[in-house]
């Protein structure tokens, strides 16, 4: 991001907040010093981190020191942003700069395949300052996503330089799409009773289909942090069980008056937990790396080879969208390869309100929808009800809500009377076209800090009070 004010705009800033002139003025002439010219030296990853991380450590310090951001002065609010703006960009000096020593030190040299939860953790133990520890991260999440100081931009602006490395990037992509180990530990006991209950999540057998239930009633089967790890986990165990030909995403039933006994396929991101902090920026990261990718690209194997076509075990997936599938999950329709609706159920992208990005609807909905009606999902908010014609574009079938058992069960009788066997093989070439790993890698470059930016903004908070009501709720 580039920042449009001067030196002397942020010196002013920080003395008109009343932080000590002598303090702030020797921080500010350090990181105006904090240079990293020419090409980075073999060596210099560990001398810049200890020059540098006191330096973001001091500016946190600074920030602690004024009242929370929502409580702060209008001066006290220009400083702190001034505060955060300086500590990204030296940040991001760091990263771009030792990306690839970075990511060689946090893998063994590409010999671990890690997954981005680990990675940041363990870059915040290496390089403390520089990137937050999970004990910082923890301690920020008690307070409400208003009074958060932008903590977690670092880890955003981390992912979007590893990213940047078509090397490191590539290899990051392979190991999120790994089964997770505790899949692999539950794999055995699912193969042998054919249900696995993850509490937000349940996996079950059913002939030759493997459902995926999501099960968060309270919140209309909206996703945060306590959904993310057993939807993957049930994903992971429909696509290893091998008697399973094709996976079945669907929602639980609810509790909530309006819906009371129905149906619910997936309400986004649980924008309640995100009003109050409790949604963490790494869940945009594990969720898309994770569940949403392995439902597109399925499982990898161990190894990894950089320019090796995709190797992977996948299977088909149907959706089952009732009542309605918004943000997060009209994500998810994006990468199922069918989709049968109930009728009066309706799909959107409500990033305009929430102030996110829709993860990489950005880059999907417009192969479906095409470019205009995307940009209109996306930036303006458009609802599409199944029985529109434009929704046409990306439902396949639409049913009464009394007909959708039938209707699940004969797209389940018809797709295995036929066998499964060519179905990964055509994932895979449809995806040579349609999206490339290496275009989702890039896109990936882009999405990781300007998610981490939009999460940490103030309009945020400002559009859920707005169109949510979000004071309003409760936790």
């Amino acid at each position: 991001m580039i920042d449009p004010l001067t030196q002397q705009d942020h010196r002013g800033r920080l003395l008109r907040a009343g932080l000590p002139q002598s303090e702030a003025g020797q921080w500010l002439d350090a990181m105006e010093s904090a240079q990293l010219p020419g090409p980075p030296k073999a060596d210099g990853l560990e001398s810049d981190a200890k020059a540098f991380g006191p330096l973001i450590a001091r500016g946190r310090d600074f920030c602690e020191k004024m009242p929370l951001k929502s409580e702060r002065s209008p001066a006290e609010r220009e400083a702190g942003e001034s505060i955060v703006l300086l500590m990204a960009s030296l940040c991001r000096r760091f990263c771009r700069a030792h990306r690839e020593s970075i990511y060689r030190k946090l893998t063994g040299d590409y010999s671990r395949l890690v997954r981005v939860d680990e990675l940041a953790w363990r870059a915040g133990e290496l390089w403390p300052g520089l990137l937050p520890g999970k004990e910082e991260v923890a301690r920020e999440a008690e307070r409400m996503q208003r009074d958060k100081d932008g903590l977690e931009l670092h880890q955003g602006i981390f992912f979007s330089q590893i990213f940047a490395g078509r090397e490191s990037g590539r290899h990051l992509l392979h190991a999120m799409l790994r089964p997770k180990a505790e899949s692999l530990e539950l794999l055995a006991v699912f193969r042998r009773d054919g249900v696995a209950d993850l509490g937000r999540s349940r996996a079950e057998v059913r002939g030759g289909a493997g459902y995926v239930i999501t099960n968060n009633p309270r919140f209309l089967n909206a996703e945060d942090d306590s959904t993310n790890g057993p939807q993957e986990t049930a994903i992971d165990l429909v696509l290893l069980h091998p008697g399973v030909q094709l996976g079945i995403l669907r929602g639980e039933r609810v509790e909530h008056p309006r819906y009371k006994g129905r149906r619910v396929f997936d309400s986004g991101i649980n924008l309640t937990h995100l009003y109050h902090g409790k949604i963490s920026y790494l869940f945009y990261l594990i969720r898309d790396l994770g569940l949403v990718n392995k439902l597109f690209r399925g499982l990898t194997h161990e190894e990894w080879e950089m320019d090796a076509p995709e190797e992977t075990l996948e299977k088909p997936w149907m959706a089952v969208v009732e009542s309605h599938a918004i943000g997060g999950g009209c994500q998810l329709l994006l990468v199922v390869d069918y989709v049968i609706a109930e009728s009066g159920s309706y799909f959107n992208l409500p990033a305009r309100k929430e102030g996110i990005i829709p993860g990489a609807a950005n880059l999907r909905l417009p192969r479906f929808l095409g470019e205009r009606l995307a940009r209109e999902a996306i930036l303006f908010d458009k609802t599409f009800y199944v029985e529109n014609p434009e929704a046409a574009r990306l439902i396949n079938e639409v049913v009464p809500g009394n007909e959708m058992e039938q209707a699940v069960q004969r797209f389940v009788d018809d797709a295995s009377s036929s066998g499964m066997v060519s179905a990964s093989g055509n994932r895979k070439a449809l995806r040579v076209q349609s999206e490339p790993l290496e275009v989702y890698r890039r896109y990936l470059a882009v999405y990781c800090e300007e998610q981490a930016r939009c999460h940490l903004s103030g309009q945020l908070i400002a559009n859920l009070e707005t169109h949510w009501s979000a004071k309003n709720r409760q936790l």
